[in-house]
């Protein structure tokens, strides 16, 4: 008897009736007699990916066991979906009464003739890795080595696609020290990624704020706000254009909560939001955790001048509004590091995260 391989299959469907389409796919793949249909998850409602005008899908995730090869059972699979009145199309995610995908193969890595296994980007779909994670949590994604729930938790419920048509942003984002510059600046090195990093050096406001005056805290932030609006222009992002910022456009508001007055804040805050339609947005945010204090330990290592008043309760302050930001963050997928476990020096270390960053804005 040939070995059984573990198998996960994506079900979707937005046309007919959607509900029986899945149920009557379900029954055909236990029909099988070298397959066998272990469970198979909620089936959940989303929206057309990419914002298209099409009916919503239900979606579920099916576990089987089979001892047909990968190639064998995408033949299986595509019987199935053409007995369930599938009309094939050349056009990206068209409409289809029954769509079967397979997500996982054991832990394979394929790549044969119509076939990509893992599911090129079930990374980036709630709505696939939701159904997974009811299914097996701790499955181990093959090419990322992270598992379904880490991988479900970096996209807060939302959907995201690999746009083909734009260029890439990566937006790192954490509290002062945590490694934002060194990281970016790796990645670059290491990568060709255009480097994007924050005007500090050249903001006349800056080291006054720093130092405890409020006087020109607003001079300071918009000063800040139309330097990166001017660098990260959405224009700039054209097909082939990668590129790697220090800084994260959303924490904007996390400064102006410390920084400025009732009044002031929201003046900027209607500023920021009407020069926030200029600005593109990432296609993944890399959030640096690093526990306040020893950022204000590296701080002070390093010997900025404009950053030596700098005390722990500030930085107590700014890492709480980062925590706030990446709870809700739902822009694009947003990896969560433990700077305490990287040395971003190492070009090992970079070449490991870039290898996956590189594959989240689909540039392996």
């Amino acid at each position: 008897m040939a070995d059984e391989t573990v198998v996960y299959i994506g079900l979707g469907s937005n046309l007919g009736q959607k509900e029986a389409n899945i149920k009557k796919a379900l029954k055909a793949l236990s029909a099988e007699t070298s397959i066998k249909l272990i469970a198979s998850s909620s089936i959940i409602e989303t929206k057309p990916l990419a914002e298209k005008k099409q009916p919503n899908y239900l979606n579920c995730v099916a576990k089987i066991t089979t001892s047909l090869e990968a190639g064998e059972l995408l033949k299986v699979l595509k019987r199935i979906e053409s007995e369930g009145d599938r009309k094939e199309s050349a056009e990206k995610w068209s409409s289809r009464t029954i769509d079967l995908d397979i997500l996982l193969f054991g832990d394979e890595i394929i790549q044969i003739d119509q076939l990509t296994v893992p599911h090129r980007q079930m990374h980036l779909r709630s709505f696939v890795l939701s159904g997974l994670c009811e299914l097996a949590p701790q499955v181990v994604h093959p090419v990322l080595q992270e598992n379904a729930s880490v991988l479900y938790k970096r996209l807060n419920g939302k959907d995201f696609y690999i746009d083909t048509d734009k260029g890439k942003l990566i937006s790192i984002a954490g509290v002062i020290g945590a490694g934002k510059s060194t990281l970016a600046t790796g990645l670059s090195n290491k990568f060709g990624f255009e480097l994007i990093k924050e005007s500090y050096e050249t903001n006349p406001f800056m080291q006054r704020v720093y130092a405890g005056d409020k006087t020109v805290a607003l001079d300071s932030q918009l000063y800040f706000l139309l330097s990166r609006c001017e660098q990260l222009k959405e224009e700039n992002l054209t097909p082939g254009y990668f590129a790697v910022s220090d800084y994260i456009m959303d924490k904007e508001m996390i400064y102006a909560e410390l920084w400025l007055d009732p009044v002031q804040r929201q003046m900027y805050e209607k500023i920021n939001a009407a020069l926030n339609k200029t600005v593109a947005s990432p296609s993944l945010a890399v959030y640096l955790k690093l526990a306040p204090d020893k950022c204000l330990e590296r701080v002070k290592k390093r010997k900025r001048p404009y950053e030596q008043k700098l005390e722990l309760p500030f930085l107590e302050e700014l890492s709480a509004g980062y925590e706030k930001l990446f709870e809700k963050f739902d822009i694009c997928p947003a990896m969560t590091i433990d700077a305490d476990e990287f040395d971003f020096r190492r070009d090992g270390e970079i070449e490991k995260l870039g290898a996956k960053i590189n594959y989240y804005i689909g540039c392996d």
